[in-house]
């Protein structure tokens, strides 16, 4: 068997059998597969596709590749992923309710990837965190704590992250079966039992309709199934920010608000509350998800999920008096500026992609992969879809390292929404639930 045979067949259109799948991705992870051939599979793989008895061959195979994480503990290995949104905190607010809840969660999670921010970036806001402890640590810190927020390592699905730098530079990035395989590789070599994900559609999402989004998730939801890993998805609304704070320092601030009780943000309470009760009853600590989602607001409500999250953040560097502190923690940029409303009426829509950019010409976020983060810069207080605002009145709040940044953000953000006078209908956050 070599690359070009492999290949060929692809092209051809005759799938990718697993054994074909195993010598690639171990050819990915070795440098036997050239970046050549590397970038001639996933063209084919975008123009072809390679099915669904494909898709599972590829994302075992991708996940062997490197180290798959075994775990012996008494509760069940869970854990979430969300294909990427604006203002989206939640798993900040998850695995802490999970862990609290039972279960343990070694998630294994991004950095911010075009408009949409990351969670590792927004964790790097907190002083001394450690978002690559190693995955002696990791294993460490999700037993003892109950879960663990991190970074993949080197040695976690390498076949990946080889291919999804060709991707990115071969014009293949749009393909579903890519996608699938890339980010259930990663996650499945967690060691999971359970995979909730969340798969956004709207204007701040990568998938910007409702038949893109339901096409990603049945792929994921099938695939993860079929790889031996019990999952289920939600579809939720990306035409809006989720939170009210985008920007990696504020959107921790919110979440703390949130865990604490002082400022809790509903939308984001529902859909973790939502999530959560989803991957409790797969994982049979809930009888059914509305059981699991009530179980999810009282670790949220009682203090419990914040108790394990100030854990957490210890014991992977970080201050051992966040929870308390967590204001005087967390970076303040030192130019905050209201966006005044242009007229008077009711906000019908919002650009969640242009806010996205926002952030990252701010600072917040990377425009190449080479760019410093400024945890410190971003967008609060935003305007939902629904809300009534007076000319002049603030549609959000603007906070940058430099007056001139601060100047065009304004002007960027005033751009991203639209005004009517008559009140819209505000958008269902879950819009659906995809199972095996």
């Amino acid at each position: 068997m070599d690359a070009r045979a492999i290949i060929a067949g692809v092209r051809d259109r005759q799938g990718l059998p697993a054994d074909a799948a195993r010598w690639f991705a171990d050819g990915l992870a070795s440098g036997a597969v050239s970046d050549a051939q590397a970038g001639a599979f996933a063209m084919a793989v975008l123009l072809n596709g390679i099915g669904a008895e494909g898709r599972v061959a590829l994302t075992r195979a991708m996940r062997d590749s490197g180290r798959v994480l075994e775990w012996s503990l008494p509760g069940p290995v869970l854990d979430k992923h969300s294909t990427g949104g604006i203002a989206d905190s939640v798993s900040l607010l998850l695995a802490p309710a999970l862990a609290a809840c039972g279960a343990f969660v070694p998630m294994i999670s991004g950095r911010g990837l075009g408009h949409t921010g990351g969670t590792l970036d927004k964790l790097e806001a907190i002083p001394g965190y450690r978002t690559d402890p190693g995955l002696d640590r990791l294993r460490e810190v999700v037993r003892e704590v109950g879960c663990a927020i991190v970074g993949a390592s080197a040695d976690i699905a390498p076949a990946d992250r080889r291919l999804y730098a060709i991707r990115d530079i071969s014009g293949t990035v749009e393909s579903i079966d890519l996608i699938t395989a890339s980010i259930l590789s990663k996650k499945l070599a967690a060691g999971l039992e359970v995979l909730v994900l969340d798969v956004k559609a709207g204007s701040g999402a990568f998938m910007k309709t409702l038949d893109d989004a339901r096409a990603l998730a049945r792929s994921l939801v099938d695939t993860a199934n079929g790889a031996g890993c019990r999952t289920v998805a939600l579809i939720t609304d990306m035409n809006q920010p989720l939170g009210q704070s985008a920007g990696n320092a504020l959107e921790v601030l919110e979440v703390m608000e949130t865990l604490t009780g002082s400022a809790i943000n509903e939308a984001l309470w529902e859909v973790t509350s939502a999530l959560g009760g989803e991957a409790l009853a797969l994982a049979g600590l809930a009888g059914d998800a509305t059981e699991g989602a009530a179980m999810i607001e009282e670790a949220l409500e009682s203090g419990r999920a914040a108790a394990t999250f100030g854990r957490m953040v210890a014991a992977l560097g970080g201050p051992a008096d966040f929870v308390e502190r967590y204001p005087d923690r967390l970076p303040a940029a030192p130019v905050t500026r209201p966006v005044p409303a242009p007229r008077a009426g009711f906000v019908t829509a919002i650009d969640g992609s242009a806010l996205g950019q926002t952030v990252v010409r701010l600072g917040g976020g990377r425009l190449v992969g080479t760019d410093r983060v400024n945890p410190s810069v971003g967008l609060s207080r935003l305007s939902r879809i629904g809300d009534e605002v007076d000319r002049g009145e603030a549609l959000a709040f603007v906070h940058a390292a430099t007056d001139a940044a601060a100047d065009a953000a304004v002007a960027a953000v005033a751009a991203a929404y639209a005004l009517a006078a008559e009140a819209p209908r505000e958008p269902k956050l879950v819009v659906e639930r995809v199972a095996e």
